[in-house]
C-alpha cells in the first residue's frame, strides 16, 4: 500500500500577523509548526505502515522553511517527502491549494490512500481535503475517527456526522480526512532525526507541475477574494445584579430578551 500524506506548516497561533494589503497571513519570518490535525493524519498513516508495511510520502506547500516539518514527519517514520514551493503559489486559498497539492500527489506516482487531517488551525474552512479527492477525481470521507479494518482493496472507517456515526466501506484510491483525536501522535525518533539531518528534500515548482498555467495558482487561481480580515473587537461589558431569586430570575430574562438571545 502507497500512502501520501498531505501536511501544512502553520505560524504559531500567538504570532499570527496580517498583510493589510493582502489581506493574507504573514508567514515570513514567523516560527511555524505541522498542523495539529495533519499530524494525527501522519500518525494514521504510520500505524497503517507499521501494520500493514505500507510506503508513506508526506507532500507539503508552502516556503523552503517547510522543510522543517517535512524532516520531522520523516523522524516520526514518513518514508520519503515532497515540498511545492513557488513564488506563484504565495496567496493560494483553498481552491488553488488543493490544485498544487493533488498535482503534487500525481507526481509522487500512483498512491491507494491520500490521508489529511480534518482542517488547518489557521484557516479551520476543512476544505482543501475533499477538494484534493475532486481534483484527483477518487472518492473521499471526511471527519473520521476511527480506522475499522483495512483491506486489500477497501478501507472501513467510522466518520463523525453532526447528529450520529456512521461505518462507511470506500474503495481504493480514495482520501480520508481525520479528526484530531483518531490517534496520539508519537514523538520524532531521535536516532531518525540525526539520521535524515541533512537529506536533502525534493521540491516541486510550478514547472514540474502537469499543468503549468500561473492562473491555476496563488491569487490568481483563487476564488476566493478577501474583502478584509481584522481581529474581533473586545466586549468589556458586563452587570453586576444584586437580589433575592426572583428578581435575579427576571432581571436576566429581560436581558437575554434584550440580546434577541431567545
Amino acid at each position: 500500500m502507497n500512502i501520501v500524506v498531505c501536511i501544512k506548516q502553520v505560524p504559531d497561533t500567538a504570532e499570527v500577523k496580517i498583510n493589510p494589503e493582502t489581506n493574507t497571513l504573514i508567514r515570513d519570518g514567523v516560527e511555524n509548526i505541522m498542523n495539529p490535525f495533519d499530524r494525527q493524519a501522519l500518525e494514521t498513516a504510520l500505524i497503517l505502515k507499521d501494520t500493514s508495511g505500507a510506503k508513506v510520502t508526506v507532500v507539503s506547500m508552502g516556503p523552503p522553511q517547510a522543510t522543517d516539518i517535512l524532516k520531522e514527519a520523516i523522524a516520526m517514520g514518513a518514508d520519503d517527502a515532497v515540498l511545492i514551493s513557488d513564488r506563484a503559489l504565495a496567496g493560494s486559498d483553498t481552491l488553488a491549494t488543493s490544485v498544487a497539492l493533488a498535482a503534487a500527489v500525481r507526481k509522487v506516482g500512483e498512491c491507494d490512500l491520500v490521508l489529511c487531517g480534518k482542517q488547518a488551525i489557521d484557516g479551520d474552512t476543512a476544505q482543501v481535503g475533499p477538494e484534493i479527492a475532486e481534483y484527483l477525481n477518487i472518492p473521499h470521507v471526511t471527519n473520521v475517527t476511527k480506522i475499522i479494518e483495512v483491506g486489500e482493496k477497501s478501507i472501513v472507517v467510522e466518520t463523525d456526522l453532526p447528529t450520529t456515526l456512521e461505518v462507511c466501506e470506500i474503495s481504493y484510491p480514495c482520501l480520508l480526512t481525520v479528526e484530531k483525536d483518531i490517534f496520539q501522535p508519537r514523538l520524532p525518533s531521535f536516532k531518525l532525526k540525526m539520521e535524515t539531518k541533512d537529506k536533502e528534500i525534493p521540491m516541486i515548482t510550478l514547472k514540474d507541475m502537469d499543468d503549468t498555467d500561473e492562473k491555476h495558482y496563488g491569487l490568481n487561481g483563487s476564488a476566493t477574494q478577501v474583502i478584509r480580515i481584522f481581529p474581533p473587537e473586545p466586549n468589556t461589558d458586563k452587570d453586576i445584579v444584586r437580589g433575592n431569586s426572583d428578581e435575579l430570575t427576571e432581571t436576566l430574562f429581560n436581558k437575554i430578551v434584550d440580546l434577541k438571545i431567545l
